[in-house]
């Protein structure tokens, strides 16, 4: 808990908090759900007043998109690989021993929390300075998880060639909690694979992945 307390830039003065944040619903302990409520409100309000004020000229509606672009499940999960907060989860061990571990709607379901903890623990001046260290930088790439299908349908087809198709690879969980995982393949090469609670964010991490694959290319 210290070492992840000095990656966050942030000392809990209650250290409860932090534990109830990281522990997940698959545990036998109090979980992190009600704490994943509250962040996700915190989220919202913090990152809306950050790009009304960055953008003073964008209409309501390209606010929105870009709000969600930034704050949706892979651009979330793919900031708290930036805490490395995946080592620090409280798993059950059926969800343990399945890879929940890496698995991104469980890793960004614990950053909301964390946002929330944070804001109980030390007020939303405290809440505020983690968003905007951690989430609300480099809006550029955090785009590119929202377009990221309609790029890589774009980059595909000027490129001529076989089309774009999503597989999808597996689907578990019960219906409240879903969990699919997706490719994205040029006819039947496979070019990116993506995780998450509904088809549509699986297939936008694939693309994603699908767009870094090709560029490298």
């Amino acid at each position: 808990m210290q070492r992840l307390q000095q990656a966050l830039g942030y000392a809990f003065r209650d250290p409860s908090h932090l534990r109830l944040a990281l522990t997940h619903p698959s545990t036998k302990l109090p979980d992190n759900q009600r704490l994943e409520f509250l962040g996700d409100a915190v989220l919202e309000l913090i990152s809306s007043d950050f790009l009304y004020h960055k953008y003073p000229d964008r209409k309501e509606g390209e606010l929105t998109k870009l709000r969600a672009s930034m704050v949706c499940e892979p651009s979330l999960a793919y900031c708290a690989k930036d805490l490395s907060l995946e080592k620090y989860l409280l798993l059950g061990k059926g969800e343990e021993a399945t890879g929940g571990r890496n698995r991104p709607s469980i890793i960004s379901d614990a950053m909301e929390a964390l946002i929330g903890a944070i804001y109980l623990d030390g007020g939303f001046t405290s809440a505020k300075e983690f968003v905007h260290r951690f989430i609300l930088n480099d809006i550029e790439d955090k785009q590119l998880f929202f377009d990221s299908k309609t790029i890589l349908q774009e980059m595909v087809q000027s490129q001529g060639g076989e089309a774009l198709n999503y597989v999808l690879l597996g689907e578990s969980g019960p219906d409240h909690m879903k969990h699919f995982a997706v490719a994205a393949r040029i006819g039947e090469r496979e070019i990116g694979r993506g995780e998450g609670r509904t088809k549509k964010a699986a297939e936008q991490l694939a693309a994603y992945r699908g767009i870094l694959n090709l560029k490298e290319q």
